[in-house]
């Protein structure tokens, strides 16, 4: 949305960060089964600028799953709007805990679900 376009026209970074902390979160959700909390972002890569109008997609990579931990890769795409051309404009790698209803970290089942 325009609201959410920096000074050149093209859409804040921070708009963009907050949607993949979201995918992290979903994807740290269910394999914690339960409660989390972003700690960290361990890298973050902006590549391309993502233009108002095109439709973001994000996608999740668990790749390491500690006691509380897990640490995710997130890459954000862009579709263009007039052609559906797909590009990738950001990566980051996010780490989230499990918490307990207490906000205290709590161990991951070690299991996938």
């Amino acid at each position: 949305m325009p609201a959410d376009a920096n000074v050149n026209g093209d859409i804040f970074g921070g708009w963009l960060v907050s949607q993949m902390d979201l995918a992290a979160a979903i994807t740290a959700r269910q394999r914690a089964r339960g409660r989390i909390a972003t700690v960290a972002i361990h890298a973050l890569t902006f590549r391309k600028p993502v233009h108002i109008g095109d439709l973001i997609c994000c996608y999740g990579t668990l790749q390491k799953v500690g006691h509380s931990s897990m640490t995710i890769d997130i890459e954000a795409w862009a579709v263009k709007s007039d052609t559906m051309e797909k590009y990738l404009v950001t990566e980051g790698c996010f780490v989230c805990v499990a918490i307990d209803t207490q906000g205290k970290p709590r161990p991951v089942d070690l299991t996938p679900a």
